[in-house]
């Protein structure tokens, strides 16, 4: 008398697929991260940024007390329409945020999109891209985690809010 073993509910197949595409896409998508990571250069001491409303940022003081999260985005990128929000919230809430617009117009074009959108958190023009070669930020949309000067933390593309939020729990505790 032969045994017949019965199939695997469908369920059962597609649950164990998409768990090896998530592992698949985890694995692609950190490798991609740590290939495309900027580096904050070594050669000397954090630059004093000065903002589009004229005061001046200090990164290394800004990370001391709690990390800072540097977004690099761009008023022409097509992902940072979704990630941008997400900052601003972020800032609304009161995480410890500068932004830095990547050649995106001059300081009159720039202050006027951002005016438009409803952006309101501290943004460094970068009008000419000198600080992202700098920092080696070749992608946008990017971010950077700085603790104590250092950058503890990098991802590219779109995140989530909670995704940038764990970073920067994480970043506080390490």
């Amino acid at each position: 008398m032969t045994e017949t073993i019965a199939p695997q509910p469908r369920w059962r197949r597609w649950g164990k697929e998409a768990l090896w595409l998530l592992l698949m896409a985890l694995v692609i998508s950190t490798a991609l991260d740590f290939w495309r990571s900027p580096a904050l250069p070594e050669d000397g001491p954090l630059p004093t940024l000065i903002l589009q409303d004229g005061t001046t940022a200090d990164l290394l003081a800004m990370s001391r007390d709690k990390p800072l999260l540097v977004y690099y985005w761009a008023s022409w990128c097509g992902v940072c329409r979704f990630t941008t929000p997400t900052v601003e919230q972020l800032w609304q809430e009161g995480e410890n945020v500068l932004t830095v617009a990547l050649r995106s117009g001059n300081s009159i074009q720039l202050q006027q999109g951002m005016t438009r959108k409803g952006l309101t958190f501290p943004t460094y023009n970068d009008e000419q891209g000198n600080l992202a070669a700098r920092w080696q930020v070749s992608v946008t949309p990017s971010f950077l985690i700085v603790k104590d000067g250092k950058v503890v933390s990098t991802t590219t593309g779109w995140s989530s809010g909670l995704g940038l939020k764990m970073r920067l729990a994480w970043a506080r505790f390490s």
